[in-house]
């Protein structure tokens, strides 16, 4: 299903139709770049703007990817937003990944090891005192600065330029189990995973297994964390199942919402 007024809007140079990143990454360099920076809301714009701000496409010609950064400064080392794209043969948008930060929030280090090197999202190792900060601080696995709160603004934008290349679904690949439910709320469904998702519901509910494994044995696996999404995702990120967090796939029809929701009892939370 396309986007309302999406056919009328195809994305076109020289009256050629474009109907993929390779198209559009094989054009000169300014023409491309306004095209991808279709991609950033208008309120980052807006902060670009009165910060001073940059904004750096990478879309090598020859290949289905694209990265943006936007960054307050260009000396800043953590940008504000990135985005990386690509597609497939079968005509579907792949959100690989994509980070809305607020650049004057405090910055916690899980990204790194005690070491300073890269931990590459926890996996070459945690720093259990920067993740114990930033849990406390009310951020997610993984979140090194708390959010623009933009994503919403964002996924239509995605939705509308994918649909001007004249694909109907965009993919994606949730790295926490906050992700999954944060892209349920923006009607994202699941390719693999639904089941996975439901048994971990069933399972920190009351007398369940996660929810027995909840004994304050760490700092994340406290009482109480199966009633909020934050709280199951740390508990996840900590290791509570029996397999790691991986392999969960979802999609979303452009133009239609899936209305899932795998964790219905869940308390209010801004995710």
């Amino acid at each position: 299903m396309a986007l309302d007024g999406a056919a009328e809007l195809k994305l076109e140079s020289g009256g050629t139709q474009l109907f993929s990143l390779y198209d559009i990454n094989r054009l000169d360099p300014p023409e491309k770049e306004e095209i991808y920076r279709s991609l950033l809301p208008a309120r980052l714009k807006q902060m670009l703007r009165e910060w001073g701000g940059s904004v750096e496409v990478i879309a090598p010609n020859g290949l289905r990817f694209v990265r943006l950064q936007a960054r307050r400064s260009p000396g800043d080392p953590d940008p504000v937003f990135f985005l990386e794209l690509c597609d497939t043969h079968h005509g579907q948008m792949e959100l690989c990944f994509c980070v809305i930060a607020d650049p004057a929030a405090p910055r916690f280090d899980v990204d790194l090891d005690p070491q300073g090197r890269n931990n590459v999202f926890a996996t070459m190792g945690r720093n259990l005192a920067e993740e114990e900060r930033a849990m406390v601080a009310g951020l997610f696995p993984n979140q090194t600065r708390s959010g623009l709160r933009m994503f919403g603004e964002f996924l239509p934008l995605l939705e509308l330029f994918t649909a001007r290349l004249g694909m109907d679904l965009i993919m994606a690949e949730p790295l926490t189990y906050d992700n999954a439910i944060r892209y349920e709320k923006y009607g994202f469904d699941y390719l693999v995973g639904k089941r996975l998702m439901q048994e971990i519901d069933e399972g920190f509910q009351p007398g369940g297994v996660l929810y027995r494994r909840l004994d304050g044995s760490t700092p994340f696996r406290r009482p109480g964390m199966e009633k909020t999404v934050m709280g199951r995702s740390w508990a996840i990120h900590d290791g509570i199942m029996d397999e790691p967090w991986d392999g969960v796939r979802i999609y979303k029809s452009i133009g239609v919402h899936a209305g899932v929701n795998t964790f219905p009892g869940r308390e209010s939370q801004v995710l």
